[in-house]
């Protein structure tokens, strides 16, 4: 496959993403209804506690769709800067709705952040990541721009399922396998389309743990969904809070 290929497919998976979430714009926060026990509504308040502790003054939000998180973070810590990127102009004209300003919710790619090096004391995901292609290069900008730390609320693929489909996952994983079995499972696209997510790429926070790892002196973990004791194993949703 040719570079030229490779784009193509890319901006067709990318137009994809857009069409879904400009048909589904005026029901998404109904098709992501907010429950007590949601993996992201845990993870943020582990994150709003940490604001505090760690004396943030200035946010930037990644992939903020309607700009549910980003709404939170305003109404209750309102001396914070912070700022909020959606590609989808159809899902940040549904959070202009709610009153956040058009400065606050911005046009971005996660990929290529047009902020200058640790210009924010923390940069954050909510289920953003599994959404990009290259999550990697998403994180690298994260790191990039952030200057005390960066938090990421998202899921676990190879601890999601049965006991035996985790464990199978996890031996594909461990063998290097995992691209060539993603591609067959996904037949060939290398990523899958629901009603509930549109289009998601298979994705482990984990992925993203020893590139983090080098970056941040501390490195915290939190299950946010069931699971056991080793979250790499067992927990399909995790939060992780790296401390530069």
């Amino acid at each position: 496959m040719t570079i030229l290929d490779m784009k193509n497919i890319s901006k067709k998976q990318i137009e994809i993403q857009r069409s879904y979430y400009k048909d589904t714009a005026d029901n998404y926060d109904q098709l992501h209804h907010d429950h007590i026990e949601d993996e992201h509504n845990f993870a943020f308040a582990w994150m709003l506690s940490l604001i505090d502790l760690f004396e943030i003054k200035s946010i930037l939000d990644i992939g903020s769709g309607t700009g549910r998180q980003l709404k939170k973070i305003i109404d209750l810590k309102p001396d914070i800067k912070i700022i909020g990127i959606e590609p989808s102009q159809e899902l940040r004209e549904i959070g202009y709705q709610k009153n956040i300003n058009k400065d606050s919710l911005i046009n971005g790619d996660a990929m290529s952040l047009k902020f200058n090096d640790s210009q924010f004391d923390l940069v954050c995901e909510f289920g953003a990541l599994h959404h990009i292609q290259f999550p990697n290069k998403a994180v690298s900008e994260m790191l990039r721009v952030s200057k005390k730390g960066i938090f990421i609320s998202d899921c676990n693929n190879f601890g999601q399922g049965s006991f035996i489909a985790r464990s199978a996952k996890q031996v594909i994983n461990k063998l290097r396998l995992w691209k060539i079995f993603d591609i067959i499972k996904t037949k060939g696209k290398g990523y899958t389309l629901s009603e509930g997510d549109g289009l998601a790429y298979s994705y482990s926070v984990f992925n993203n743990y020893n590139l983090i790892k080098k970056k941040c002196r501390k490195v915290h973990l939190l299950n946010t969904q069931n699971g056991g004791h080793n979250l790499y194993k067992t927990s399909s949703h995790i939060a992780l809070f790296g401390i530069k």
